[in-house]
């Protein structure tokens, strides 16, 4: 592993937005100060609607109120990108990286997501791409998995959203990415069953290791390491 960076991956489960966030803030300043090494957040959000830094506000079609009703919740948030929405069934990854460490910038950190999401989805057997102009991962006109990062003195956060099992119907209240007349897809929709949100995460964490030349350890793994465990 000579020459690989580091990476410590979270898998968080089903948690709520607001807790992710300040997972997200906490782990950055850790990640900073040289505390931590890199880290991999995967998680899934109960239903919930974010809108980016340049989001547009009538870009979410309904009212809070009636999102309420649905039983989502509309954060406003600092990433990059427009509005979209998580729900369990969607693998979150908030990757926290000192991007430094690469000596590239934001650009090719957005192309390397891409790149990771693309593999993982063809070893799903899917053919995904890209779409000029259009952060994201695309299979022909419908958008599969979005792309919204903030990079903050070099440190990465937010990150991605790859449709698995998800409910898609939530898509309807807003207009995704700010895109309108866009299509918004699902690994279940393509393949035509669901797929185990462990395996697609175990998938994630190999082809994005790839990538970024990362070594990565599970939390679980590192935390039996320090006890003197197996």
């Amino acid at each position: 592993m000579s020459g690989r960076k580091r990476c410590l991956i979270l898998r968080r489960g089903l948690t709520d937005y607001g807790e992710a966030w300040e997972l997200q803030r906490q782990t950055a300043v850790a990640v900073a100060e040289g505390r931590s090494p890199h880290v991999l957040i995967l998680l899934q959000h109960p239903p919930t609607y974010t809108l980016g830094v340049r989001g547009r506000s009538e870009h979410i079609l309904a009212s809070e109120e009636a999102l309420g009703r649905l039983g989502a919740r509309v954060y406003r948030v600092d990433r990059g990108g427009d509005v979209t929405f998580h729900g369990p069934g969607q693998i979150v990854g908030y990757p926290i990286f000192r991007l430094g460490a690469w000596g590239q910038g934001p650009l090719w950190y957005v192309r390397q997501l891409e790149a990771a999401l693309i593999d993982v989805l063809a070893t799903l057997g899917i053919t995904a791409g890209r779409v000029e102009g259009r952060p994201g991962v695309w299979v022909g006109a419908a958008k599969v998995a979005a792309i919204g990062v903030r990079v903050s003195r070099g440190i990465t956060t937010h990150g991605f959203a790859l449709n698995v099992n998800l409910d898609l119907s939530y898509f309807a209240h807003i207009v995704p990415c700010g895109l309108a007349g866009v299509a918004v897809t699902s690994v279940e929709r393509l393949l035509g069953r669901p797929v185990p949100v462990r395996e697609v995460e175990d998938l994630l964490i190999v082809r994005l290791g790839r990538v970024f030349g990362l070594e990565t350890v599970e939390a679980k793994e590192e935390a039996s390491a320090a006890a003197g465990g197996p």
